[in-house]
Order: C-alpha cells, then sequence, then structure tokens
C-alpha cells in the first residue's frame, strides 16, 4: 500500500484518522502501531514475525548496551557489534543475495561450470529505511545520545510509524523518543499536515506520474532507432520524475506525522538549484547524506584525516549509497558518479572554479545531476552507456529518425507539466536573486505549524481532489523508491 493509492486515500486513511482522534491521548500510541502493523502487512503479512524478532533482539540489546556504560567498553562495543552486525546479516542477505548469486552464476557460466541452484529471495518492504532507523538507534544507544527505549512499543512505534515507514525521511530516535511520549495535536497542525500531505499528493500523481510516462517511454525505446531529441526529452522528464516523486512522498509523509502531532524533519530543500555537488547533497534526502555523514564519514574519519583520505572516505561513503539504493552495477556507477564530483568539489575548493557566477554553476550541476539519473533509471550498466551514446552522438539528432511523432512521445499535458516542474524546481534562484544560498541545515526538522489561511486551505483541498480524480481515470502510478 501507498500513500497515492485510492485504498489508502478512500479507506485506510480516514479509518486511521477517525480512530486516532477519537482515542484517548494515552492510547493513541497504540492506534498507531496498529495501524502501522495492519500497512505493513498488507503488503508483506509474512515478514512480519521476521520483523518483530529482530525489533524484540533490538530492544533487548539496546537495554543490554545502556546498562554496559557502568562497565568496561569492551562489553558495550561487543554489544553493539552483535546488534548492527545481525542487522546487516539480515540487510544483506535479503537485499543483496540474489544479486551475488547472479555474478556467481555469470562467472561460473564464463568459465564453463555448473551454475549454483537458487530460490530467489523477496524484498521486504522498507527494508532499507528500516536497517537505517535500526542501526542508528543502536549506535545512538551506545555512546550515551539517548536512553533505550522506555517500552517495546515505543520502540516498535518508531520503526513501524507508517508515515515513514516506505522512504522516509529517515528518522533518528533522540528526535523521536520525546514525541513518542508526548505532542501537541492541534487544529493548526492538523490544517498544515492537510495542506502538506495535499501539496506532495500533487506532486507525486499530477506532475511525477505525468512525466514518468514520458521517461519510460524513452528508456523502453531501442536506443538504435531513438533520436537523441528524444533522448534528452525523456532524460528531462526522469530528472524531474524523480524528484517530485520522492520529494511529494516525503511531503505526504511530514503532512500525516502533523495530522497525528509528529514533527518529522524535512528531507529536501530545492536540490535543483544547487551550484555544486556538495550542495546537491545538502538538498536532496538531507535524512539520508545527514546520516551517512554521521554514521558513516565521521567514523571513517571525516575532514578530520589528510586529503587522499577525506577522498577515499567520500568514495566508500557514495558507492556504499549506489550500492544502497540497489543490487546492481548502475547503481554503484552513480554512486561513484557522484564521488567523483563531490572530490572535485573538495579539490577545487580554493580555485577560482568554485567561485563561479550562480548562473553558470547551477546549470553545470543540474545537467551534471541529470546524467547520473541515467545511470540511476537505466535498467542495467549496459543499457546506460548505450544511453549516452544516443544523448550525446550528433548523427543522433534528427526526430525524422524515429516512427514516431513528437505527440506520441510526449503530449500537451506531460509538456505543461514538464514547464511547471522547472518553475517549481528553480523558483528559489528568482527568489533569492541569484545569490545565496536557501538550504535548510541539514535535517532540520520541520518548522512549527502557522495558522493555515482559507485560500491556501482551499487550493491544498482542490490539489487533492484534482490528484485523487487523476489516480480514478488513470493505471499509471509508480513510486520510484518503492523497491529501495
Amino acid at each position: 500500500m501507498v500513500f497515492s493509492s485510492a485504498l489508502f486515500l478512500a479507506l485506510f486513511l480516514p479509518a486511521f484518522l477517525a480512530a486516532y482522534y477519537l482515542s484517548p491521548a494515552r492510547h493513541r500510541n497504540g492506534c498507531a502501531l496498529a495501524a502501522s502493523m495492519v500497512f505493513y502487512a498488507w503488503g508483506a503479512p509474512r515478514f512480519l514475525p521476521l520483523l518483530f524478532a529482530s525489533c524484540a533482539a533490538d530492544f533487548l540489546l539496546g537495554r543490554a548496551i545502556e546498562r554496559a556504560h557502568d562497565g568496561p567498553a569492551r562489553r558495550r562495543h561487543l554489544l553493539l557489534a552483535l546488534a548492527v552486525g545481525v542487522n546487516l546479516i539480515l540487510f544483506l542477505y535479503f537485499k543483496y543475495a540474489n544479486f551475488f548469486v547472479e555474478e556467481v552464476n555469470r562467472a561460473l557460466a564464463a568459465l564453463g561450470t555448473q551454475k549454483l541452484t537458487w530460490v530467489s529471495v523477496a524484498l521486504p518492504v522498507g527494508i532499507s529505511f528500516i536497517t537505517f532507523h535500526k542501526i542508528s538507534y543502536l549506535v545512538d544507544v551506545a555512546r550515551g545520545a539517548v536512553h533505550a527505549a522506555r517500552t517495546f512499543r515505543d520502540y516498535l512505534l518508531y520503526i513501524l510509524l507508517f508515515p515513514q515507514l516506505i522512504a522516509g525521511p529517515i528518522l533518528r530516535y533522540h528526535w523521536m523518543a520525546d514525541q513518542l511520549e508526548r505532542r501537541s495535536l492541534t487544529a493548526e497542525r492538523i490544517q498544515e499536515g492537510i495542506v502538506r500531505f495535499s501539496r506532495g499528493l500533487a506532486k507525486k500523481v499530477l506532475i511525477a506520474n505525468s512525466l514518468g510516462v514520458v521517461a519510460d517511454r524513452a528508456f523502453a525505446a531501442r536506443l538504435n532507432e531513438l533520436p537523441a531529441e528524444y533522448a534528452w526529452i525523456g532524460l528531462a522528464c526522469y530528472t524531474f520524475q524523480i524528484y517530485f516523486d520522492f520529494s511529494g512522498y516525503s511531503d505526504m509523509a511530514l503532512g500525516l506525522g502533523r495530522m497525528m502531532g509528529f514533527e518529522f524533519v524535512e528531507n529536501f530543500d530545492h536540490p535543483y538549484v544547487a551550484r555544486n555537488f556538495t550542495d546537491f547533497w545538502r538538498r536532496w534526502h538531507i535524512s539520508l547524506s545527514s546520516w551517512m555523514r554521521e554514521y558513516l564519514y565521521i567514523p571513517l574519519g571525516g575532514n578530520r584525516v589528510g586529503g587522499v583520505r577525506q577522498y577515499v572516505n567520500l568514495w566508500i561513503v557514495f558507492l556504499l549509497s549506489g550500492f544502497w539504493h540497489g543490487a546492481s552495477w548502475n547503481f554503484v556507477a552513480w554512486g561513484a558518479w557522484h564521488g567523483l564530483f563531490l572530490t572535485l568539489d573538495k579539490a577545487l575548493a580554493r580555485t577560482r572554479w568554485s567561485r563561479l557566477p550562480r548562473l553558470f554553476a547551477v546549470p553545470l550541476t543540474f545537467l551534471s545531476v541529470a546524467f547520473g539519473w541515467v545511470l540511476f533509471r537505466a535498467n542495467n550498466l549496459g543499457h546506460a552507456v548505450g544511453y549516452f551514446r544516443r544523448l550525446l552522438d550528433p548523427l543522433a539528432f534528427g526526430i525524422g529518425l524515429s516512427p514516431l511523432p513528437i505527440g506520441e512521445v510526449i503530449g500537451n499535458r506531460a509538456w505543461a507539466m514538464l514547464f511547471v516542474a522547472a518553475v517549481l524546481s528553480f523558483a528559489p534562484l528568482a527568489a533569492t536573486g541569484g545569490a545565496g544560498s536557501v538550504a535548510a541545515h541539514p535535517a532540520t526538522r520541520a518548522g512549527s505549524p502557522h495558522p493555515v489561511g482559507f485560500w491556501r486551505y482551499a487550493s491544498a483541498l482542490a490539489l487533492f481532489f484534482l490528484a485523487s480524480s487523476a489516480l480514478a481515470t488513470s493505471s499509471f502510478n509508480p513510486f520510484i523508491y518503492f523497491r529501495f
């Protein structure tokens, strides 16, 4: 079940909110946990016992790690290694076992040896985000940054809370601990949540879905018959599709959280106005980049080590980030692409290249990020290389090469949504006069809600009904990050 589905909007959400608001404050956590379990079980019921068992182990080990603060540090470190190790083993098995077996069988086939027999492993819903939550909780307890969860119910709700379950944002336990015990549920917060959710739904359904149809056509086409113009249109549509798809889903998560009285962290801040890749990662999937920095980059040495070691650390972080997104070499290449440009950012930080006017820096960064999305969207590394060739081959230009007229590749509605997407993405440049940063501090918690004016509320409801109508009349409703 995803937020942008008729089942969720027409049945699950109204039933949950009615039960949640009618429940006494002391029972709302129980209501939210029950709904979260139903939400998870709807798509993956057979994995629920395993999830319960692993969460119970985390809860007990977290309490043991906290008690170990009074003893030798070695015991605490061993308990942490055990807890994190178990979670990583489960994560690697479910997400990467199929990939590794396929690679071994490919090597065996090249050697003329019999392949391994293997039954494909199903991927549990939200395993990537769940694992990140679990590891951050255990590490923070070991560091003494937060007390272990008071009750198993609190910990289970932190892991399973359905607004952030499938695609984040990635929440740290120390941001959520107080809110799990007490939170303010006001009319202003509920209204602000409705507005945020409606805008996110519109971004996902009206913009991302419209552009996704075009992107799918371009990336599914026979590359030797794909004119470069169509390849560029497909890339532009996917570049905006992935942003509005994922940021729209994050907006819906933040809106749902506010309807429940929670304040989650912001996850996007107009990433396409970034002036370099470092700035991009301060704005794109902020909770992920913040997690990678705090739990991987800094423990590896961060900026405290010498220049070459810093570059190595960046490459390690982004190669792993790419592989985290998907068990395929093109995702590793996508991580390497970002690692390369982040390394260049550091290497050129004190040169005139780092002081390029925003008028030049933003388009160059946007184009480089868009090229990286080819690696992310392609079926495999070979497909990505072929798509790059169509984009850059001067002999591939000429719509006459294709039997399809441009109107069958991208229609008027998609053109309109592409224009709207570009305006919304680059609006901060005009708002700031082309100077200065508008990025929020990484992993900044969403600001306190303000009273919602009539027209703002009415426009949000109009967007909600437009998006709902579009869902009712279309069967095309992918969610890019669902598979991660």
